[in-house]
């Protein structure tokens, strides 16, 4: 009976430090708790826009568009910006990108490199 009690005292103390590196390890702001501490919107009308917004978690963005081929029948809204976020590791990841008539081109240092 003694080894049983033992075991079983064990066991808890076990679950119990689980249980407490599991909280220890959770993050400690929510990103539902984020506020907005920038926010900026500037829309040029049908020639372009330009866009910025930050988080207090550490997400922010930014992006302009300009109109291309105005009224021709290659009309594109050419697109650059870049974005970050906090990573769960702590790390910020920043990716900056264009969008045109080429395509979405994302580049980021996590980012894989085609060949």
């Amino acid at each position: 009976i003694r080894n049983s009690t033992i075991q079983d005292k064990m066991k808890v103390v076990l679950v119990f430090a689980v249980a407490i590196a599991f909280v220890a390890a959770a993050p400690q702001s929510s990103d539902r708790d984020a506020q907005i501490v920038k926010s900026v919107l500037d829309n040029i009308g049908t020639d372009g826009y330009n866009f910025e917004y930050e988080t207090s978690n550490g997400i922010a963005a930014q992006e302009q568009g300009q109109l291309r081929n105005a009224g021709s029948e290659n009309e594109i809204m050419a697109v650059q910006g870049q974005f970050k976020y906090v990573g769960p590791d702590g790390v910020t990841y920043t990716v900056t990108y264009t969008a045109d008539e080429n395509g979405f081109q994302p580049q980021g240092a996590h980012l894989p490199v085609a060949p």
